[in-house]
């Protein structure tokens, strides 16, 4: 059955066919939702958020019409709006993102000081994600994290594709910028030392 069909059979009060729904885009909604959380290290909300977001689209599904959008854009819309729900819930309540439990965890072949220098450029990574405005931090997470195409993430953005490619060459000059101070090796400053001996 097309997701169609399956919507048409829920809305009809075949309700258990919405596992089937869910079968097909969990894993995807569920790597969004932890893409978008990595940023402010709240990684370990995302079951939840990916879960409410099935919750709130269930709710929602007699309302929601293919001739305006693909289910799975939609889907990803209601993820997008709960994690931003959620993230400015924890930014109002003040609760230090350093507090949301997340431990890095390094693969067990690589030796300690690889595994800091790995774990340093995450986190580099992952706070100039986070300093992106909104739009393009989701346009980004969108695209190099989801595959989405362009005109996906136009639809759930609001956007125009347009307006996406612009967004996202922001977003990656933006975190470009702040990243390349700290990835530059001054290797000639050693050959004027050595120079100068």
């Amino acid at each position: 059955m097309t997701d169609s069909q399956l919507i048409r059979e829920i809305k009809e009060g075949n309700t258990e066919l919405y596992s089937e729904l869910m079968r097909r885009y969990q894993r995807k909604i569920l790597a969004f939702v932890y893409h978008m959380l990595k940023s402010s290290h709240m990684e370990l909300l995302a079951e939840d958020l990916c879960s409410e977001t099935f919750y709130k689209a269930f709710r929602s599904l007699h309302s929601f019409r293919e001739v305006d959008a693909s289910f799975s854009t939609w889907l990803y819309t209601i993820a997008r709006n709960t994690v931003l729900s959620e993230l400015r819930k924890q930014r109002n309540g003040n609760i230090p993102l350093d507090e949301s439990g997340y431990v890095p965890v390094a693969p067990s072949e690589i030796v300690p000081e690889q595994a800091v220098l790995r774990s340093e450029k995450v986190d580099m990574v992952r706070e100039a994600i986070n300093n992106l405005p909104e739009k393009q931090r989701s346009a980004l997470i969108l695209r190099e994290y989801e595959q989405l195409d362009y005109q996906e993430i136009a639809n759930i953005l609001g956007q125009s594709v347009s307006a996406v490619k612009s967004l996202l060459f922001r977003a990656r000059s933006s975190v470009k910028n702040q990243l390349e101070p700290y990835f530059y090796e001054p290797i000639y400053e050693q050959y004027e030392g050595m120079k100068s001996r």
